[in-house]
């Protein structure tokens, strides 16, 4: 199948570089202007009964959400003095009087003690906008913002609108500072690698490619759906990086069928087999990708619509554009050699069969059992913070200590008494007098309930605002929550709960019931992919369980930082003691699929190498195939995980914390896995399964035999890698 399409690329290499070329066009263009269709926050389920709460309150009730806190501060006149009142007063009438606003509520109208700062010398003022959308808020805000001044005195702006915007404006800055980071030293790196310019541009273009073909399809999708800015920060993050390892395998293999054959013939050779790893490998990413899709979460799914449209035009374009661009590169694929120093005494020791990747396997399969169970003791070392994990939503936190957003809303906690609160937010609808005051009663008298009061009423709808011990991402208010929501409603009453800490709580909720089926359709993808591959029901089981394993280790590193606080000076962020839960979710899809990917790497070259007959059973040549298997993709292994490490290490300077911790996350993971599990783990675990790695029952051996992936070229002569690393 893929000889085949090699051979008509081969033919008609011009015209897939033309297609590529329009493809560059098109998504510099067009592409391009998915950023002005891409919408903000994204974490919240709306069908959940917090949203449904938010989504009655709005429309029986008005809008009632706070959505921008502006705190005015004085050095030496008080809130009370009319130098301080007039410059606010001012202020607030311009704000009355633009559409944009819906409310504006004050210390001098209201009375609050909350908008009054303990010293005196400060106050709130809090803004309602119109809108009920989030994107049209965050264009409200931003209208307004020059109007927020007083004069005089000291003016900082936060709240939730302001917190989101500053969010999405730093993602996108985060994407132009990642890639500024990771292209130059990429290149470099390639160059290294391959010991050539020209060879070195290869992966590059293709990634080029392979982000501007996503941010296409990517805008396509978002004139159908909603899609979070932060699918492009994924389209980056996996496009650039997949796009670079199915390159780093084309092109390797590739120029080692030109030591033996002409350059058509040699590419037709390297897409039945370095092809066929990559188009196995990016659609079993992509299946793991699709099982973001399962949850409502407008965000998570995003980033499955992101990652899915990069990974899918990476492997694409891997095995259209690329081999057409080598077609007419030919030889000159090695141009523009730079020569290394040892370079030629690692090839020298390679071709003798002592390359240093075959000396590892050797020595691991002499002790099979004895690295098996120190690896996974070891990963079992790692995975053991997990056992503490704790989750919870997100707030100011995740932005660095300087952004003024996040200063308000630490000042508003500190200075201000009262002003901390994200109360919880009860809707009741068709509530009477008697029932609503009978209610009210019982809920202040739930555990973890301070106060219940009646904020808001109109007919016979209501809402309450009630107020909880202790911070709103914690175990009190999640209980008062829970305890409100066991409450009996009264007859022919609606209630809902909703406010912050219960859009956390459904959050936790949702995505609970969404993570069994995500596993279960990631391990489906892995065993109906790595049987069509290998026909064998034992490689995708040790897959899956490799995968995990992995993982695990892992996670447990990255609560151990993100969660219990270690390396927070270094790495410049606020430990909280929890995990956003919606991060862990992305993290474990993307490296699900990563870690498939550098399996397929690892058993591709060592099915192909496999002995047939006796010696396959587990003897000699059985274990040759094993550690040429590795001395052949090592290389290629670790030098993907170094490419694509480089790319997360661009966001990991990210001074969003969630971000950061996706970059910092695959960093870690990257290293546990092409080191310690496909290096050392999974050579021992071949070596202990033998010929049993690839077995299958009968009928599904069958099934194997008539719709399995695999190519009828003749099986070639095992020639040694050099070490290029």
């Amino acid at each position: 199948m893929l000889s085949t399409w090699g051979r008509l690329l081969v033919r008609f290499r011009w015209a897939a570089i033309a297609a590529g070329i329009a493809v560059v066009l098109v998504g510099g263009g067009w592409g391009g202007g998915v950023f002005n269709t891409l919408k903000s926050g994204g974490f919240d389920d709306p069908a959940s009964e917090s949203g449904r709460a938010s989504a009655r309150i709005a429309a029986d009730l008005g809008a009632r959400d706070v959505d921008v806190v502006v705190l005015y501060t004085s050095r030496t006149a008080t809130v009370d003095d009319p130098a301080f009142a007039d410059a606010v007063r001012s202020t607030v009438t311009g704000l009355r009087g633009r559409p944009e606003v819906a409310n504006v509520t004050t210390y001098a109208d209201s009375g609050l003690p909350s908008l009054r700062s303990r010293d005196g010398h400060s106050t709130g003022v809090l803004i309602t906008l119109k809108s009920l959308d989030q994107d049209v808020k965050n264009k409200q805000y931003k209208a307004i913002r020059s109007e927020l001044a007083a004069p005089g005195l000291t003016r900082q702006v936060g709240g939730v609108v302001p917190l989101a915007v500053v969010t999405d404006d730093m993602a996108k800055k985060d994407i132009s500072k990642g890639e500024m980071i990771a292209f130059p030293a990429l290149l470099v790196l390639l160059i290294i690698i391959f010991s050539g310019v020209v060879a070195a541009g290869m992966p590059l273009l293709v990634g080029v490619l392979a982000i501007l073909g996503a941010l296409t399809a990517t805008r396509v999708i978002a004139e159908f759906t909603d899609v979070s800015t932060f699918a492009v920060n994924t389209i980056t993050l996996l496009g650039l990086g997949l796009a670079i390892d199915y390159s780093l395998l084309i092109v390797s293999r590739y120029r080692k069928e030109l030591l033996e054959h002409e350059p058509a013939e040699a590419i037709v050779r390297t897409m039945a087999t370095a092809g066929r790893t990559v188009l196995v490998s990016g659609l079993t990413v992509v299946l793991a990708l699709s099982s973001l899709l399962i949850f409502p979460l407008v965000f998570l799914r995003s980033i499955g619509f992101g990652g899915m449209s990069a990974v899918f035009v990476a492997m694409v374009s891997a095995l259209t554009v690329l081999p057409a661009l080598l077609a007419v590169l030919g030889r000159r694929i090695n141009a523009w050699h730079v020569p290394l120093p040892g370079r030629r005494r690692r090839e020298a020791a390679a071709g003798s069969g002592g390359g240093s990747w075959e000396k590892i396997a050797h020595t691991v399969m002499r002790r099979p059992v004895v690295y098996t169970v120190g690896v996974l003791v070891v990963l079992a070392v790692f995975a053991a913070p997990f056992m503490k994990v704790h989750f919870a939503g997100s707030d100011e936190r995740v932005l660095p200590k300087s952004t003024e957003a996040r200063v308000v809303s630490e000042r508003l906690a500190a200075d201000f008494p009262g002003g901390s609160e994200a109360p919880i937010e009860i809707y009741a609808g068709h509530v009477t007098d008697p029932q609503l005051t009978d209610l009210t009663a019982r809920i202040g008298k739930v555990a973890g309930v301070t106060d219940a009061k009646v904020v808001a009423r109109k007919g016979t709808s209501a809402m309450l605002s009630v107020g909880y011990r202790g911070a709103r991402t914690g175990d009190t208010a999640y209980d008062a929550v829970r305890g409100i929501r066991a409450l009996d409603e009264p007859a022919g009453v609606q209630v809902l709960v909703g406010g912050r800490p219960a859009m956390d709580v459904d959050r936790l909720a949702t995505l609970g019931d969404g993570l069994p089926w995500m596993l279960g359709i990631m391990a489906a993808a892995t065993f109906v992919l790595l049987f069509l591959s290998f026909g064998s029901i034992v490689l995708p089981l040790v897959a899956v369980v490799m995968n995990l394993v992995s993982i695990g280790a892992s996670f447990g590193v990255i609560i151990w930082i993100f969660q219990q606080g270690h390396l927070s000076g270094l790495l410049h962020f606020t430990p909280t003691g929890f995990l956003e839960p919606t991060v862990p979710v992305l993290i474990l899809a993307t490296l699900y699929g990563l870690a498939t990917d550098y399996e397929l790497f690892l058993v591709s070259a060592v099915r192909e190498a496999w002995p047939t007959g006796a010696e396959g059973k587990g003897g000699p040549g059985a274990q040759r195939a094993i550690a040429g298997g590795l001395q052949r993709t090592g290389r290629i292994i670790t030098a993907a995980a170094l490419l694509l490490g480089v790319v997360d290490a661009g966001f990991s300077t990210s001074g969003i914390v969630f971000t950061k911790m996706i970059g910092i996350g695959m960093v870690i993971a990257l290293i546990v896995d092409a080191t310690l599990v496909r290096v050392v783990l999974m050579p021992a675990v071949l070596r202990l399964l033998g010929h049993a790695a690839w077995w299958s029952p009968g009928p599904l051996a069958k099934l194997h035999g008539r719709v399995g992936v695999r190519e009828t070229q003749e099986p070639e002569e095992r020639v040694e890698e050099p070490d290029l690393v």
